[in-house]
């Protein structure tokens, strides 16, 4: 830890030398967390991060409404995560934060845009929380013709539980966190691997569902590519974006890895299989098994398919198997989603832009007051499942695909701002790069715009575009009462008066 806070002192020096504006050394913020996290859990972390709610419950309603051209949506959507990933990797070798980009960002354009982008972070994974644990309450549903209780009690109760109980883990040592976050990926990429297995044998053995045998020809049963024309499959983009959304998670896990340069590079290339094989390879399988208006929003498509195997016994044991792995899916994705907040409003707090209470330590080495104010605000989107339990669901992952966009556009555009210096010769860049850069940054800052202007396509997501204009206000509010604060602290670290993080 010492040996890398030197090395950004060094750095920064060596920028002022060079006629750079000189940068003042971030690691402060890291600084008290374990360094627990281990290779495997890296590894799994980045495998089966993004691997969650947006999959395994979004995609049934998404075929549902667009059809088998979903599979060439989350390809085009895959490619473009694949360079934000690239460009996150860079950042990370540069400077190993637990801050991910809100870090970045302060280092590279100021703290205004850390402001921003810290915030609208802190939105997404609140709003992934309520979409989990709306999944969670969704999926215990299923199971409301067995057991009378989790047909009776109401969606709002069993989302709260869920809630509760994540609260409680990521209160804990992060060591607990990455053990479990490690099973339940393995859990998420065994189930995806034996889905593959069997649709595959399926197809070869040109075996029959109750909808008539697999094959290509389930394509033209749909009504080929584009059943409902053009329009759904542009009105699917935020849904497949909060598909593939927490990739950014690993890059926060870095700060708390002794050997990031090691086990990053990896972790990050690790997304092309994820990408080839596990959405779109899962998807087009989708689509060759059944047609796809027998998936539906409100179940995952993969409890679809295999309650439709077989006899209606074998069916419902199967389903109810299969609706177990995408309910721990969901806890993951709630337990990512805590985790990584708690660290990003540390890292804010610490820099002044965040109340001084959510950058405090517990003596496990826990940010729980960032932990707490996420749950608190979940808590409040809870209401949601109370008073549009049917579509609560959606509402939350368009919200949370705004958010996730404009974060992936800040990775993007810091990538590029150490580009241009490194062209300059104020910074070395690391040799794990952002491919085609500049220009593949370029291409991929159009394609986020396109995204978030693609929900202008559907009414609801036209009412959430101009609800999301409510923030601009509240951003600015929230900058003027904070940037006192935020200019004192950086005073106070540019002379190296103060430069240690609040802690118990």
């Amino acid at each position: 830890m010492q040996r890398s806070q030197s090395g950004e002192h060094t750095r920064a020096s060596a920028a002022g030398k060079t006629g750079a504006v000189p940068r003042a050394p971030f690691r402060d913020a890291d600084t008290g967390y374990s360094t627990s996290l281990r290779p495997r859990h890296i590894q799994m972390i980045a495998l089966g991060g993004a691997i969650g709610t947006g999959l395994f419950m979004g995609a049934g309603g998404r075929l549902h409404e667009a059809g088998p051209i979903l599979v060439l949506v989350f390809l085009l959507c895959g490619i473009f995560v694949f360079f934000v990933l690239r460009a996150l990797g860079e950042l990370v070798l540069h400077r190993p934060t637990s801050g991910s980009f809100v870090s970045y960002a302060r280092e590279f354009f100021g703290e205004k845009l850390a402001f921003v982008a810290g915030w609208m972070v802190f939105l997404n994974y609140v709003m992934t929380s309520i979409a989990d644990v709306t999944a969670v309450a969704l999926y215990l549903r299923f199971w409301g013709h067995l057991w009378a209780p989790l047909r009776d009690t109401p969606q709002w109760v069993l989302a709260l539980i869920a809630l509760a109980v994540m609260f409680a883990v990521n209160l804990v040592a992060v060591g607990v966190f990455g053990e479990l976050e490690f099973w339940f990926s393995i859990i998420k990429v065994g189930t995806l691997i034996a889905f593959l297995i069997v649709g595959i044998v399926l197809l070869v053995l040109r075996a029959e569902t109750d909808a008539g045998p697999v094959g290509w020809n389930m394509i033209a049963e749909s009504g080929g590519w584009m059943p409902h024309g053009i329009l759904p499959a542009l009105v699917v983009f935020t849904g497949v974006v909060f598909a593939y959304a927490s990739i950014e998670l690993v890059g926060v896990a870095a700060g708390e890895t002794s050997e990031p340069a090691r086990v990053m590079p990896r972790a990050v290339n690790s997304v092309i299989l994820r990408i080839a094989v596990f959405y779109v390879g899962s998807v087009l399988l989708l689509t060759l098994l059944l047609p796809t208006d027998q998936y539906r929003a409100g179940e995952s498509p993969f409890v679809t398919f295999f309650a439709r195997l077989g006899s209606a016994q074998t069916g419902e044991i199967v389903g109810s198997i299969m609706n177990l792995v995408v309910l721990t899916a969901a806890l993951s994705g709630l337990n990512a989603g805590l985790y990584a907040s708690g660290r990003i409003l540390r890292s804010m707090s610490v820099n002044g832009s965040a109340p001084r209470f959510v950058g405090k330590l517990s003596k496990h080495r826990v940010p729980t007051g960032g932990i707490t104010l996420t749950v608190a605000c979940a808590v409040l989107g809870v209401g949601l499942n109370y008073l549009l339990p049917e579509a609560a669901f959606e509402i939350v992952i368009q919200v949370a695909s705004i958010a996730v966009l404009m974060g992936w556009a800040t990775i993007v555009l810091c990538q590029l701002r150490l580009y241009r210096l490194s062209r300059r010769g104020e910074i070395e860049r690391p040799t794990f790069r952002m491919p085609g850069a500049p220009w593949s940054g370029y291409i991929t800052l159009a394609f986020l715009g396109f995204a978030l202007g693609s929900l202008g396509f559907s009414e609801q997501g036209r009412w959430v575009l101009v609800g999301s204009l409510a923030l601009i206000p509240l951003l600015i509010i929230g900058w003027f009462l904070t940037r006192g604060r935020i200019n004192a602290v950086a005073r106070e670290r540019a002379l190296g008066i103060s430069d240690a993080p609040v802690e118990l």
